[in-house]
């Protein structure tokens, strides 16, 4: 399969695809009839690119090349996937699967970004139905990893587990439907609850805001970290779901929701309803609430990822396949050349790491070079292993410069090399850069410590003669500049 994704339909939904499969290092093909198809996808991948990267510790692969073509046969020619987002008319989706089939046969998965269409639809009349697949992301596509993969039954195991490989490695965590049924599985939670909170709005219970609030401030944030079924699992206490279940169940009889009726659509509401939206929100722009939307999934995702659960535990799992692949790993493997600053750091830059200027935080300076610095400590063998029984290398100083600014999504290389080092003291310089960039030094002096005892004490032999190799090798390199500085205060 080739490395080239064509979108056809660059909407909110088709830009979300471009943008995780540009990310992701895919090449991307876009066809779409809007005019203003290549500023709005621009706008989305610019704000992909500030909030996508830094859900990682470890750096996504080198971004792809992203083509606008004129015809979805330009774009579909020699893809190895197809993502469909065109709008949801049955019959415009049938006819733009004939036009690309003409092209892919029933080699390319088309996979079809319908909320509602069941796959029995989609390929009624196809020329190769197995091909053509539900893949149902969520918006905003490039943050969120979950995407509903529904089969015909024309699909074959092999197709089924293409898909899911695509969609795996892009980061993406595909529920495949054993059975197909209208709107899939996520859409029906989110219809019910649409349903309800249109009564509540109607009938004067609470406003928009007030609705949002109920949810963003109680189960919502329930929800993202153990889903329905565990949130009431805990709920049962000691006892379990079964008690939940024993105690809550009759409640499903009161008349409490209005899960099958729905309020009409009058003026009168939907003017009710938009304008407690424009008051609630409307003094952000779509690309401020955007914005505002992935800085708050970001953090997150990250703090979930800290905890491995929920989606937290999908990044890290996704985060360990990039690992192998990474630069950083290639160099890791081999160090055999001792006589050059070895990268110990290579990732993007988080949203959460940067501050009210819009730059990376100081502290978060620190926090890179530490990671470098725990990273070298690993290459020359003092890992956890080693700490483990007894000995560890703790920071008795640390200076740093900060020279240029560091801004989220910026991937950041870290180049340590050692100043000195043998018997108890290890001094090491790291130098971090965007590129050729020189963006920030680090000279951070270090003792070895028998954790027993805590002071300090000699390393133990292997540790000491890995370290030794690099400080011997790279002794006749020129001192950095900026090293052994202290501030100077003007005069």
């Amino acid at each position: 399969m080739t490395n080239t994704a064509a979108i056809i339909g660059g909407g909110v939904i088709g830009g979300g695809w471009a943008a995780r499969f540009l990310l992701n290092g895919w090449n991307v093909r876009i066809s779409d009839l809007d005019p203003q198809a290549e500023r709005k996808i621009s706008e989305v991948l610019n704000n992909a690119r500030r909030s996508l990267p830094g859900l990682s510790d470890a750096a996504l692969p080198p971004e792809g090349k992203i083509t606008f073509c004129g015809s979805i046969e330009e774009a579909v020619s020699g893809a190895g996937w197809v993502q469909e987002s065109v709008p949801e008319r049955l019959e415009i989706k049938q006819e733009v699967y004939a036009r690309i089939q003409a092209l892919t046969g029933n080699d390319v998965i088309i996979g079809s970004s319908t909320s509602g269409f069941r796959p029995s639809e989609l390929t009624r009349g196809a020329a190769h139905p197995g091909a053509i697949m539900v893949c149902h992301p969520f918006n905003p596509v490039y943050l969120l990893p979950l995407v509903e993969l529904v089969t015909s039954e024309a699909a074959s195991a092999t197709q089924i587990a293409d898909a899911r490989a695509v969609l795996t490695g892009l980061g993406m965590y595909p529920l495949h439907l054993r059975k197909e049924i209208d709107a899939h599985v996520a859409d029906r939670f989110l219809e019910a609850v649409w349903r309800e909170a249109l009564w509540l709005v109607r009938d004067g219970i609470a406003t928009t805001e007030e609705i949002d609030n109920a949810i963003r401030y109680g189960f919502g944030i329930r929800w993202a970290q153990m889903g329905l079924f565990e949130t009431y699992r805990v709920a049962g206490g000691e006892a379990g779901m079964r008690h939940f279940m024993a105690q809550f169940g009759p409640a499903l009889k009161w008349p409490w929701t209005k899960l099958m009726d729905v309020p009409e659509f009058t003026d009168e509401l939907v003017d009710l309803i938009a304008g407690q939206s424009d008051e609630q929100s409307g003094h952000h722009s779509i690309r401020d609430l955007e914005r505002i939307r992935d800085n708050n999934l970001v953090c997150m995702m990250r703090a979930l990822k800290s905890q491995n659960q929920g989606a937290g535990a999908l990044l890290n799992e996704h985060e360990a396949q990039m690992r192998a692949g990474t630069v950083l790993a290639a160099l890791a493997d081999d160090i055999e050349d001792a006589s050059q600053p070895v990268v110990t750091i290579h990732r993007a830059v988080p949203l959460d790491w940067t501050d009210y200027n819009g730059h990376m935080n100081e502290a978060r300076y620190l926090d890179a070079f530490g990671l470098a610095t725990d990273r070298f400590m690993e290459l020359i063998g003092c890992d956890a292993a080693y700490i483990a029984s007894g000995g560890s290398y703790f920071t008795a100083e640390t200076h740093i410069r900060h020279l240029d600014e560091v801004h989220a999504g910026t991937v950041i290389t870290v180049r340590t090399r050692v100043l000195a080092g043998g018997g108890k003291k290890m001094h090491l310089w790291h130098e971090m850069y965007d590129g050729d960039r020189v963006l920030a030094t680090g000279e951070h002096f270090l003792l070895h410590v028998d954790l027993a005892t805590r002071r300090s004490a000699p390393a133990g032999p292997d540790v000491d003669a890995a370290l030794r190799r690099f400080a011997d090798a790279q002794a006749g390199l020129p001192l950095p500049e900026g090293a052994g500085a202290a501030i100077r205060a003007p005069r």
